[in-house]
Formats: C-alpha cells, structure tokens, sequence
C-alpha cells in the first residue's frame, strides 16, 4: 500500500469511527426510550410519557445525520466491496433503531390513554419485563456490531424466541379479560398494541444482529428464522 491509499484508508476509519460513534449514541437514547415508555406505563406517569414522545425527535435526527455521514463517505472515500458492506451495514442498524425509538413513541402516547382507565391486573408489570429483555437485547446487539462478535449477536437473534413467548402469553391473557369483563374491552385493546410494539422492537433488535453475523461471516440465514408469535395463526376447524 503507497502512501497516498495509506491516506485514504486512515481517513476511512476515521469517518467510520465518527459515524459508529453516532450508532452509539442513537442506541444509547433507543435504550433509555424503551426503559422510559415501559416506565410511564406501569408507573402511569404521563410526564415520563411525555420526554418519551419529545425525545424521539433527537433519535430521529440522529438517523438524518448518520445518513448524511454515509453518504459523504461513500462519495469521497470510495470504499472497497468489504468496506462498503461495513458502511451499508451502518444504514441498516439506524434504520432499525429508528423504528425501535418509534415504537417507544408510540407506547407512550397510549400511556396517556391508559391512565383514565383502571389498571387491568399487573399486565403494566408484565409489559416492562418484556420490554426490559427487549433492551437488554439492544445492549447486546450494539455490543456485538461494535466488537464484531457473531456469536453474541447469535444469541440474541436466538433469544427474540423468549420475546415471542412473553407477546403469546399477554396475548392469551387480554383475550381472557375482555370476555371476563367488557369493561376490560377498550384497555385490553391499548395494552396489546403495546405488547404487539415491544413484540416487533425485538424484531428489529434482531435484524441488528443478523446484520452483525453477516458482516462478521459474510452470510445471511438460509431461511427467514422461526417465529414464536402464534397469535395470527388460524385454529383449525
């Protein structure tokens, strides 16, 4: 390597290490925002809520950054095939904790809904616990993006099985409340698309963590993983 593409590539990792340090710091408030919005909702503190929802803008622009970032990178560095995968993959993993902060927002903004109703048994509870493994996933999946260990990022695609679990149970449980109790009906409602919000959050962690093996391996999954989520599944007649 001349000195000129010594250059070139020392300039490369820095731009990268700039941006990874971005992906960080988006994960970072992605974390907090999960914690938050499953927080405000057993808690029924609609002012938590509310920095929930304000704080998606910082996450949002963050994104808008890291594309911008990419972009420039791509147009002056030029970068080889495998780098250029590493730089796409950036893309990718913001665009997913994108969606994650999203999906926080959205918790939130039912929380302010929830609090005029009566709690239903402790399913607030139960939602935090699902959430809480979600962003301990999170934690993990950035983890292994920044050390390019595969084999955590492994396990997390292999422990979205649990989230799957976690949905299918407080599924079943809304399902028994509403008939219990039509009363139960409008907030029932409201806790599963909370549950359906945390249920697809793990997804997108665990789109982080293919992505992580991919880059790590070079390759994909054969086949689409497995799903646990059983609760679209037609009973047969």
């Amino acid at each position: 390597m001349n000195t000129t593409e010594q250059h070139i590539a020392s300039a490369f990792d820095r731009d990268l290490e700039a941006i990874q340090a971005h992906i960080m710091k988006m994960g970072g408030l992605v974390e907090a925002a999960i914690i938050g919005a499953a927080r405000s909702l057993e808690t029924r503190d609609e002012e938590l809520a509310e920095q929930v929802r304000a704080g998606d803008k910082a996450i949002d622009a963050l994104e808008d950054l890291i594309n911008e970032e990419t972009a420039r990178v791509i147009a002056l560095r030029s970068p080889t095939a495998s780098d250029l995968r590493l730089v796409l993959s950036v893309l990718k993993v913001s665009g997913n904790l994108e969606r994650i902060g999203d999906y926080s927002k959205n918790i939130a903004k039912r929380t302010g809904v929830l609090v005029q109703s009566p709690p239903v048994n402790d399913s607030a509870s139960a939602l935090r616990r699902m959430a809480r493994e979600v962003e301990l996933m999170l934690k993990d999946a950035l983890d292994a993006y920044i050390q390019r260990d595969a084999e955590l990022a492994q396990d997390v695609v292999n422990r979205d099985h649990e989230v799957d679990q976690m949905y299918n149970a407080l599924f079943r449980e809304f399902l028994t409340f509403m008939a219990e109790d039509a009363r139960n009906i409008t907030s029932c409602m409201h806790l599963h698309f909370i549950a359906k919000n945390i249920e697809r959050m793990g997804d997108h962690v665990t789109s982080i963590a293919e992505q992580v093996v991919y880059l790590v391996t070079g390759t994909r999954p054969e086949e689409a993983r497995p799903k646990a989520d059983t609760t679209s599944i037609a009973p047969k007649g």
